[in-house]
């Protein structure tokens, strides 16, 4: 069974970091792209940042190019997105999701999905 758990969520202030992780089982993480993705309320999922199954390449949202960043660690079968700079319209639900063909920024591309957790950044 293939599950992908969230955490690291959160209520901060506007300015602050936050790191969020995305740990997997249930396959063989290595093989994976690993993508975030965010939904904020009446909005659609958006793509927020995708990193090869290496860690070699990685890909960001115009929006947080340069304030998020996405390292994963293949020993520990674990992704993670670390914030910076947070800002009020990054409040949203953040969805980590695994990929066995590439790394895209595009939702449909994605096999497996996380449940979620909530990032609020209040102004």
């Amino acid at each position: 069974q293939v599950q992908l758990v969230e955490s690291g969520g959160g209520l901060v202030q506007a300015g602050d970091s936050l790191r969020l992780s995305c740990a997997a089982s249930g396959i063989i993480f290595s093989n994976y792209g690993m993508g975030w993705f965010r939904q904020a309320p009446g909005k659609d999922r958006e793509f927020v940042a995708a990193i090869k199954w290496s860690g070699s390449i990685t890909s960001y949202a115009d929006s947080v190019n340069g304030r998020f960043t996405i390292p994963r660690d293949n020993d520990k079968n674990t992704v993670y997105l670390q914030m910076n700079n947070l800002k009020p319209e990054d409040t949203a639900v953040y969805y980590c999701a695994a990929d066995r063909d590439t790394y895209s920024r595009n939702s449909r591309d994605y096999d497996y999905w996380g449940q979620g957790t909530q990032v609020t950044v209040s102004s």
